[in-house]
């Protein structure tokens, strides 16, 4: 084996034994939600270009920074899967088909969809901050892209490819992603890079939330009333044998 191949295997292996089980048995089926979105991202592609459904599709999808706040965060969930007008629906229907699908089967379609959700999120809310902050610093924003629209998938997907890689040892992958975000603000300073980075941002929080959450709950569970060994066997019970006073198993 080259040493391409033992790094691939090392930087991919665990993800790939992940993968190929479900997909190869059940292709379609292994990632309903998934198919679905392909679908209506399809689906919301074909309305927005008509003219009796591009206003529908603003209205329900797309975020602007200069919209009201309670507007923006219902309008978000379904912003993911409204196609940008100016990139090619098959870019998007590819990241979601991609990504999505394999973070559906490695985590289940509801934390995919969570994750999805804090990295879209994130990039919303900092389009707001990055306004407020104004153009001048690397934070800031100018007022005119508050009338840009935030749709896309692009920001979920950035996120669980970072979660992804960091979930199932592919750190450089992980940080490939995040280095080529960054590489994309350094050489086009817009919203759409600073979203990815935020986006980012809030993944690589959540990744090291989990892991401290983890441990809070263990050391809780532990210190628990009766969360301690058990009271041991009674007087008059056989040494040795089980709960229900079988004899125990001779090895």
């Amino acid at each position: 084996m080259t040493p391409l191949a033992r790094w691939a295997r090392a930087e991919w292996g665990l993800l790939y034994a992940t993968v190929r089980g479900p997909l190869t048995k059940r292709p379609l089926r292994a990632v309903p939600m998934t198919a679905g979105a392909v679908c209506l991202t399809a689906l919301l592609q074909f309305t927005q270009n008509q003219s009796w459904g591009y206003r529908f599709v603003q209205d329900v999808g797309a975020v602007r920074a200069e919209d009201p706040l309670w507007a923006a965060l219902l309008r978000t969930p379904l912003s993911l899967f409204v196609p940008a007008l100016d990139l090619p629906v098959w870019g998007a229907l590819v990241q979601i088909l991609a990504v999505l699908g394999i973070a559906e089967v490695c985590l289940g379609w509801g934390r995919t969809l969570v994750i999805a959700y804090v990295a879209t999120l994130a990039g919303t809310l900092y389009a707001r901050t990055g306004i407020a902050l104004g153009p001048h610093g690397p934070l800031g924003l100018p007022a005119s892209d508050a009338l840009v629209v935030d749709t896309g998938p692009s920001a979920a997907v950035v996120g669980l490819a970072v979660y992804l890689g960091w979930r199932y040892g592919a750190y450089v992958t992980a940080g490939a992603v995040a280095a080529a975000m960054a590489v994309e603000v350094a050489l086009k300073d817009n919203l759409a890079g600073k979203e990815h980075l935020a986006a980012i941002a809030a993944v690589a929080a959540l990744c090291g939330a989990v892991p401290a959450g983890r441990r809070l709950w263990r050391r809780w569970s532990h210190r628990r009333p009766g969360s301690g060994p058990g009271p041991g066997p009674r007087s008059g019970s056989r040494s040795g044998s089980g709960r229900s006073g079988l004899p125990p198993i001779q090895s």
